[in-house]
């Protein structure tokens, strides 16, 4: 693959990132309000051997930010969670209180901004300064063969990080576009509760692309493989 050069090659930022001042300030209002939990710029999880990188949009305030997990703790999560077991992405149980129960399977999430933004809404400059994580990230995975992402601006996320043109690429729910280099890349409506709550986004809707950005592993393997004889 091919990504625009980056300043800061680095995967994951530290855990109290300096770099964008309203998140920082933001952060350390949450640290007062809530001590006990992680306020910080949230690691990406998952294994380093992942083929597939699901990308959202930024930590929820009352989950990856409380919890330290991306989208573990809130609703996008509830859904998000039980659709990677369902689709074989993950194995274990999702539960909030033991994180540790559950295990993702050739697959890695992470978010275009890494810290919690004000009313869940990063700015443009922001979600531009921690693009370089997001570059970092996907060059540290030596087997990275597809992305999934979650909602319009981590798509457009990963538009700059390829340098493309969004109009080339149109973001839209269920969409597959295959990048140059040959990266699949898959469009989901986020699984936000606005979004399932108003039936923009059905749970059937989303496991739907979910699913084929799993299938599309197979696929990988298949087209490696080559014919057979």
């Amino acid at each position: 693959m091919t990504l625009i050069a980056s300043p800061a090659n680095q995967p994951e930022p530290a855990s109290d990132c300096p770099l964008c001042p309203r998140l920082v300030e933001f952060r350390h209002d949450n640290q007062t309000a809530h001590p006990d939990w992680f306020n910080g710029a949230v690691p990406s999880f998952g294994p380093e051997t992942a083929r597939l990188l699901i990308v959202g949009l930024a930590p929820g305030l009352k989950g990856a930010n409380r919890t330290r997990r991306p989208f573990l703790g809130d609703h996008a999560g509830d859904l998000l969670y039980p659709t990677l077991l369902k689709v074989g992405l993950a194995r274990g149980t999702h539960d909030v209180e033991t994180p540790e129960a559950l295990q993702l399977i050739d697959c890695m999430i992470t978010n275009a901004v890494r810290c919690v933004p004000p009313q869940n809404k990063p700015t443009s400059q922001e979600v531009k300064t921690c693009r370089p994580f997001l570059i970092g990230r996907m060059e540290a995975l030596p087997d990275l063969r597809a992305l999934l992402a979650i909602g319009r601006i981590a798509h457009d996320s990963l538009m700059d990080v390829f340098g493309l043109k969004k109009r080339d690429f149109p973001f839209s729910h269920g969409a597959r576009h295959t990048l140059p280099g040959g990266l699949i890349l898959f469009d989901t409506f986020h699984c936000s509760r606005l979004n399932t709550n108003t039936g923009r986004l059905t749970p059937e809707m989303f496991e739907a692309v979910v699913g084929a950005a799993a299938a599309s592993l197979d696929e990988a393997n298949l087209s490696k493989a080559g014919p057979k004889d």
